[in-house]
Parts: C-alpha cells; structure tokens; sequence
C-alpha cells in the first residue's frame, strides 16, 4: 500500500506517481547495467502488495481501520528508530506542510483500506492511482496528453459502478479509493515542500502525524481486538511490507535509474496489486476490469515517457546532473 518525494519520502504506496521527478540528493554513479535497480523496484512493488494483501487478512479481526492503524503505527515506530527525526529543528512553515502531508498520508491509508473491505486488490489501487496520474496531467498542456487522459477516463469508465455491468464493484467502495487516490495527489504535492528541507527526516515525522490521525479511528472501530496477539506479528510485517522494505530498496535504486524508466516501471503497480489479489486473496477479475486497469498504466507510463523536460540551474560548483524536472 502504499515513499516519496523531493528526497523519496516512504511513507505510503512507495513511488512519486507518474511523471513527478523526485529532488534527489547526489546521485550515485548509475549502474553499468539497469538489471539490479529494475529489479529492486519490481521487488518493491511486488512487497507493497503483499503487504497489502496480508493486511487485508486481518480485517475480520481488527476492520480495516484497526489494520491501518497497527500498520501506520509500527511504520511510524519503525521510521522514528531509523531516522531519529527530533534531532531536526523545523520552521513554522516547514511544520505546517509537515502536518498536512502527514494528515494526507494518514487519510489516504485509511481510505484505501476501507476500500480494500470492499473493492479487489487491482481495482482499489487502479482507482487511487488517478490521484497520482492527476498530479502529473493538470501541468499538461499538449496535445499528446489528452491521449492519456483518455485512457484515464476510459479505464475508470470500465472500473466504476456505472451503468448495467455485469462484474459491478461496490460503490461505497470504489468512492473510498477515488478519496485515497485525492490524498495521495495532496501527499505528493505536499511532501515535496515538506521533504525539500530534510527529506527522508520528515518522512518520520509525517508517519507520525498520520499515527496521530488514524489512531482514534482504528480505537473506535477495533477496540481491545487491536492487541490481540496473533494479529500483532501480521500487522508489524505489514508495516515492514508497505513501507520499510520497500523503501530501503527504492533509496537503493531510485540514484542507479533515469526519473523516467522510475516513473514508467512504476505505472505498471496496479498489475501487481491485481495479480497479488488473485494470487494471495483469490479476487479474480473480469477481462473488462483487466482492460480498464491496463488503461490506466498505459495512461500512467505514456505521461511519463513523454514528459518535456527542462533542467534547473544548477548552483556554482553544484553537480549538474542533479536537479532534473518533468514539465508536462
């Protein structure tokens, strides 16, 4: 389920979305082959999912927003450990994007886990990942681009509750993973003012915030279910899954690989979630909603093959190479 942004920030699904460059520090020398960081990534992604999946097995205990709330908060627990996060002092301008890209990481994982209680796997991560996909075409302004959003729209045509189809997801649903997917747009946007700063530091500190957020929620619905032992080593993999894991092989790979084979490899995440849904929860899929997720990554991986680039200034005596913006 979903790190990152300007410095790859882990604290949700693992990617920037498409075509949404991330600021990274210094690049490392890339590798003489792209093997290794092709396949961190697919490894990454294929983690998230089953992350995802594994979460999804405990809803009959905790709901799903008792899952979310274990999950976020050994996330957060983790992160704290790892990146000690009040060793950095923060403006007041700093918190307040620290705040509201915590609060959208927090919302988003609640909305998509309520929409896993309802809507397979792919379809939930499909839908979400308009948010993402939004991010990246509203700074479009070229003809090629309404050819991707197209493609969006006819897939979530095929995905939504609409008209008389056969194979229908939920509604409920399918709203709660459209709302994830506007709190990812909002995560990205803000993690990026957030993240300019201290990077992956803030990302410690937005699990935190969502910890916060979501904590009161998973209370409410789960109770005293939420300490219950045989689910307490379930939902600390998840967070291991969804977030650590994923993340130390994205701040591997992420230096190693061109902005755009990363935005491209990552359109094709609602593959593995629908392919982690059949594998792992049985959730099989009409061909029609195989077609309609298919739209969307191929919506998702044209924006970002095909995204204009320009490059920043760089400062004096700074490395040129870093830097790098999409401008669509």
């Amino acid at each position: 389920m979903p790190g990152a942004h300007p410095t790859p920030l882990p604290g949700s699904r693992s990617s920037p979305g498409p075509s949404v460059q991330p600021n990274l520090p210094p690049r490392a020398p890339r590798a003489a082959s792209p093997f290794l960081p092709v396949a961190l990534l697919l490894v990454a992604m294929a983690s998230i999912q089953v992350g995802a999946a594994i979460a999804k097995g405990i809803f009959p205990v905790v709901g799903p927003l008792g899952a979310v709330t274990l999950r976020v908060l050994f996330a957060a627990i983790l992160l704290g450990i790892v990146f000690r996060p009040w060793r950095v002092r923060r403006t007041k301008d700093a918190w307040r994007s620290v705040l509201i890209y915590g609060a959208a990481l927090g919302g988003m994982n609640c909305l998509f886990y309520a929409a896993l209680d309802s809507v397979p796997l792919g379809i939930a991560v499909a839908l979400e990942f308009t948010g993402p996909l939004a991010v990246a075409m509203l700074a479009s302004r070229r003809a090629l681009d309404f050819l991707w959003i197209a493609l969006a729209v006819a897939g979530l045509l095929v995905l939504l509750p609409l008209g008389g189809a056969t194979t229908r997801v939920d509604p409920l649903g399918a709203a709660f993973a459209l709302g994830a997917g506007v709190c990812w747009a909002l995560y990205i946007l803000f993690g990026q003012k957030a993240g300019a700063e201290h990077g992956v530091q803030t990302t410690a500190v937005g699990m935190a915030v969502a910890a916060v957020v979501v904590i009161p929620f998973g209370l409410a619905d789960a109770g005293t279910a939420l300490f219950t032992p045989s689910v307490l080593p379930l939902a600390l993999a998840v967070a291991v899954l969804s977030s650590a894991l994923p993340y130390t092989l994205e701040m591997i790979a992420l230096p190693r690989l061109p902005a755009k084979t990363f935005g491209t490899l990552m359109s094709i995440e609602p593959a593995f979630a629908a392919l982690a849904g059949l594998v792992l929860l049985g959730e099989r899929l009409a061909l029609q909603q195989w077609i309609g997720i298919g739209a969307i990554i191929a919506a998702s991986a044209g924006t970002t093959l095909t995204a204009a680039r320009v490059r920043d200034p760089a400062p004096q005596g700074a490395d040129p190479t870093v830097g790098d913006v999409v401008v669509e």
